[in-house]
């Protein structure tokens, strides 16, 4: 937690000045009664109008001035506490940027989203209402209690005895509270997660008619969120009888004192007004104070939910370093296993290409095809043995550099919401029309381009929605060719193209001027059997590794798919 108050720097003058300006408006608000009693004692018991005006006229120059510092105390509350913000989801979009695919794979997607949105916005209203009131309601207690004494240490003895009362239960209830609203802050990423999963998959689920069972599962965690928050709720709902019915007992104590006190003439029937006003601003700021740390103890809730993600250690890389001249890429007795996973994805992995070949990577579903792409870049790290590029570990090379000479088309074709330009700069800002257009042309998407009215300067939506499936795995290919970088990824990323637009991009790849490295994962044998090496994976184990033509002889797991694919497609042997 204490490692927020950091992005306070630059709004501690308003963090000191909103908090001071409301106690101002709450020392006005102190000498109210103490008017009223001298309206009482001095004006109406002499019959002087003049003078009644006079404190009238008082009454109304002290509310004006504590509006004009309340209003005041809310602006610089709110800027800090704006500003604060602002500056706490930037480093949580830093932080979320910076961790590894293992970490971001923990956290989940669903509980990322609510600490961004949900989290972010209570912890600035947190902020907001503990700049303007976690000062003003004490100080207005303490100072009622001391005005009380002032009038009469007897009758002020009664507010000694229902503060700390009350204190206790404001409190009480606050530690009960904090743990809770954890909890109900965990089930609404449970559910922000189901609501997430159903707006993303709504066609499949449709196709498959599970309406109704995920409006079940949806219904479950819902009402398991509303359980908590009911539990919470009814334990945070006893701070105001209990308040109310203290302070009234002591009101009523007060009441019988100050009549006694009155009579004996001990107090003026104006004092035991004041005194009575006092305690009702007790109760008044003692309900606002206990609405006060509900809302702060949900907002310490988030911090503490935020907090836990900033404090995240990232994984060491090594952010700079040079990329070898000599791109050969070399995986040594390479493995790969997942945080909590029970055993390798994959297992000594060896191979060794040459810059400009291109390598085929093809094996069942879940055979780990993805994942050993997936650490050239790395976005994993191995777990085992040693990746190699030019003879220089990657770890040496420096993170940013390696993935800027990296372009990847993963599984997933990814387009964000923008121009079809915008979309193909993001891996080279640089980039000239015409070699946007060389890039397009060479993912065989063409036809895209002129099929819009505006070009590249047509509009994509957000994920691409106004897009086929096979024009937006072509603009993506085009989107990493831009980038023009020493090694090429791409992850099963023609899947949804026809045969004969797979075999003319397989032949404009051979034909590309740079002569990237390319790695081509595939469920199809025909897209990557052409390549100089093909890497059989079953069940995380490489148990092939030669061109096309010596697989089929020696190895009965690469036999098997080519066969059964061939026979499919009607195709010969």
């Amino acid at each position: 937690m204490k490692k927020l108050f950091k992005y306070f720097r630059g709004y501690r003058v308003q963090c000191v000045l909103g908090p001071l300006f409301k106690l101002l408006e709450a020392s006005f608000e102190l000498l109210v009664p103490l008017v009223v009693a001298e309206i009482i004692d001095t004006g109406i018991k002499t019959q002087d109008r003049v003078y009644i005006l006079q404190m009238c006229a008082l009454m109304v120059a002290l509310g004006v001035i504590g509006l004009i510092c309340s209003v005041t105390a809310q602006y610089f509350a709110a800027r800090a506490a704006v500003g604060f913000t602002k500056k706490l989801r930037h480093a949580l979009f830093e932080k979320i940027q910076g961790l590894s695919f293992s970490q971001l794979d923990k956290l989940g997607t669903a509980t990322v989203i609510t600490r961004m949105t949900s989290d972010a916005n209570q912890v600035q209203t947190g902020v907001n209402l503990t700049l303007r009131l976690l000062l003003r309601s004490p100080f207005v207690v303490l100072g009622a209690m001391a005005m009380a004494f002032i009038i009469d240490v007897r009758s002020a003895l009664i507010f000694a005895v229902a503060i700390p009362v009350l204190s206790v239960i404001v409190f009480g209830i606050m530690l009960i509270s904090i743990p809770l609203y954890k909890k109900v802050q965990t089930h609404l990423d449970g559910v922000t997660q189901t609501t997430r999963e159903n707006l993303t998959g709504a066609r499949v689920i449709r196709a498959f008619a599970l309406e109704n069972s995920q409006i079940d599962t949806f219904r479950q965690k819902n009402d398991l969120l509303t359980k908590v928050q009911r539990f919470v709720g009814k334990i945070s709902a006893l701070m105001n009888p209990l308040t109310y019915a203290v302070i009234n007992a002591a009101i009523v104590w007060l009441i019988h004192t100050g009549a006694i006190q009155v009579y004996t003439g001990v107090l003026s029937a104006g004092q035991v007004v004041a005194l009575y006003n006092y305690m009702s601003q007790i109760l008044i700021e003692l309900i606002k104070f206990a609405s006060l740390i509900i809302s702060i103890t949900k907002s310490v809730a988030c911090a503490k939910r935020i907090s836990d993600v900033l404090s995240i250690q990232e994984q060491t890389e090594c952010t700079a370093g040079q990329m070898p001249q000599d791109t050969d890429i070399e995986f040594k007795n390479v493995s790969l296993r997942y945080p909590g996973a029970g055993d390798n994805t994959l297992t000594g992995i060896s191979f060794k290409a040459l810059k400009g070949q291109t390598v085929g990577i093809i094996g069942g579903t879940g055979s780990g095809k993805t994942s050993l792409v997936n650490l050239i870049p790395a976005f994993y790290k191995a777990t085992a043995g040693q990746i190699l590029i030019g003879g220089k570990d990657i770890s040496e090379i420096g993170i940013d550099t390696l993935r800027q000479n990296v372009a990847v088309v993963p599984q997933n074709s990814v387009l964000f919401s923008g121009t079809i330009r915008e979309n193909m700069l993001w891996g080279n800002p640089g980039a000239t029309d015409e070699q946007i257009y060389k890039a397009i042309d060479t993912a065989q998407a063409s036809d895209i381009i002129l099929a819009k009215h505006d070009g590249l300067d047509s509009i994509i939506e957000q994920n691409g929605r106004n897009l086929s499936g096979g024009q937006r795995q072509r603009l993506t290919i085009a989107r990493a060719l831009v980038k023009n970088a020493p090694f090429l990824i791409l992850d099963d990323s023609s899947s949804a193209l026809d045969f004969a637009t797979d075999a003319k991009l397989r032949a404009a790849l051979g034909r590309l001027d740079s002569k990237p490295t390319a790695f081509i994962v595939s469920q199809r044998a025909s897209s990557i059997k052409n390549a100089d090496i093909i890497i059989v994976l079953d069940d995380g184990r490489a148990v092939g590794i030669g061109t096309h033509q010596q697989l089929l002889d020696s190895c009965e797991v690469y036999r098997e798919i080519y066969q059964s694919q061939y026979k499919k497609e009607g195709k010969p042997q």
